[in-house]
């Protein structure tokens, strides 16, 4: 793209770093400057439309223009902009999102903590753990376990736990006492003819093989995503979640469900975990909490564990964690407004409902010479392009190609994201079938387009 002297997009190349931005590729061709957003569209400074078919990032479930929590936010604004909760001190609007959190999370989960962001639910989720060991006299027992291609955030020990060298290379990370174990993806870890309940009890077997070796005493907690979704939303098998906790819970470790993502409504249930029968001791949970429209995310625990964490604050004298921003009463405003309209209008219903129409559409690529796999639940879902179909080989360098095919969808108005060379999907919950239908159209032109661009350049097996 070209980029107008003295426009948005000059502008920002002279001051702003992105995040997961390529900085010298952005100084060449400029960043798409969006000016404003309808339903499930954005709209750039040239006035062209874009289905975001990602949700922003992951994020944005009621898609880009509702009143309502922009009104949500403005009372609040009005009536009290800020306060903390530190020192026994909190706001209207925080006890009530308080209140209903917990009714709407699985039931063993008492206590909510609330937090800006899933990077930071995490880092507090990890603290939590290594606190709660402390006060139980049990200070050896300090090592989280997450898994390869995980995704937990960027925060010091969240970028531990996110198993993704982008993520850690050149940032010192991982700290200590951060773990991996296996990615549930059948696809690309089975061995040769494996089938998915032999992974599956390999995965199992190689978790429990672990802990004995770094020391049942030492291992506190595993974390994990539902599914796993930057990762390349990896849909694990069907009993790899009970035959994990089994082994968790043979060794005393917490397990805590990371649903940043699937949380409120995104797999076809309320939270992941319901869709794939987990019984967490933690849940971390962010984006679609407010519909992305204010930063706010939320840590829950169990009783035991809070009674844990009170009765050690009373000897010290506090819980001596916490945000200025935490439980920030404009972001409780708009959350505590998002969950009312995601019950009102039964979000759930209507995200079982129009997933058919994505999981389907997008599986009518599964034979075409680029699509190694087409996965996904609810609505959410990837398709990973390969070099080689039969072999399953990856194109090299990773994510060339699925940078292509992202710059071609949007040419044709459509978001994608391309995770390396899968292209992700996940839309805002509100998603018609007839904006699937687009979706899928500009899924299908960026193919075909990225089909020529690849045997043009001589990088696979497209025949």
């Amino acid at each position: 793209m070209s980029v107008r002297p003295n426009s948005a997009a000059s502008r920002d190349i002279a001051y702003h770093l992105h995040p997961y931005t390529n900085a010298r590729k952005n100084e060449d061709e400029g960043s798409l400057i969006l000016d404003r957003g309808e339903g499930v569209y954005v709209i750039d400074e040239d006035g062209n439309r874009y289905l975001e078919a990602m949700a922003g990032l992951w994020c944005a479930g009621l898609g880009f223009s509702e009143k309502r929590l922009v009104d949500a936010a403005t009372q609040q604004m009005s009536k009290l902009p800020y306060y903390h909760s530190f020192a026994q001190k909190t706001a209207t609007p925080v006890v009530d999102l308080a209140e209903k959190v917990v009714q709407i999370t699985p039931p063993q989960l008492t206590k909510v903590f609330f937090a800006n962001s899933g990077s930071e639910a995490n880092d507090t989720a990890v603290k939590m753990v290594w606190y709660y060991n402390n006060a139980l006299g049990r200070p050896e027992k300090k090592k989280v376990i997450s898994r390869v291609k995980g995704y937990h955030g960027v925060t010091i020990a969240a970028a531990s736990l996110t198993a993704m060298p982008y993520v850690q290379t050149d940032f010192d990370v991982p700290i200590p006492n951060i773990i991996h174990t296996g990615c549930p993806h059948h696809y690309r870890f089975a061995e040769a003819g494996e089938s998915e309940e032999a992974f599956t009890d390999r995965l199992a077997r190689e978790l429990e093989e672990l802990i004995v070796k770094e020391g049942p005493d030492t291992v506190a907690a595993f974390i994990g995503e539902p599914l796993q979704g930057a990762g390349g939303v990896i849909v694990p098998p069907e009993s790899y979640w009970a035959k994990i906790q089994a082994v968790l819970k043979k060794y005393d470790v917490l397990l805590i469900a990371d649903e940043v993502i699937t949380g409120f409504g995104r797999s076809g249930n309320l939270f992941g975990c319901e869709t794939f029968g987990i019984e967490p001791d933690m849940m971390t949970m962010a984006k679609q909490m407010s519909s992305a429209y204010m930063p706010i995310s939320a840590v829950l625990v169990t009783d035991a564990i809070y009674q844990t964490i009170a009765d050690n604050s009373a000897k010290l004298g506090s819980f001596g964690h916490g945000y200025t921003y935490s439980a920030h009463p404009v972001s409780a405003a708009v959350a505590l407004e998002t969950l009312k309209i995601y019950e009102e209008r039964d979000i759930v219903a209507h995200v079982r409902a129009v997933a058919p129409r994505l999981q389907d559409g997008l599986r009518r690529f599964a034979d075409h010479p680029l699509v190694g796999e087409v996965r996904g639940i609810g609505l959410i879902a990837a398709v990973e392009l390969v070099a080689d179909k039969a072999a399953k080989t990856a194109f090299e360098p990773v994510g060339k190609v699925g940078a292509f095919f992202a710059a071609r969808a949007q040419a044709h108005g459509v978001i994608f994201r391309n995770l390396g060379d899968t292209i992700a999907c996940c839309p805002p919950m509100i998603i018609t079938e007839a904006e699937i239908d687009e979706v899928l159209a500009g899924f299908e032109k960026a193919l075909e387009e990225t089909t020529a661009w690849v045997a043009e350049q001589g990088l696979g097996q497209v025949a």
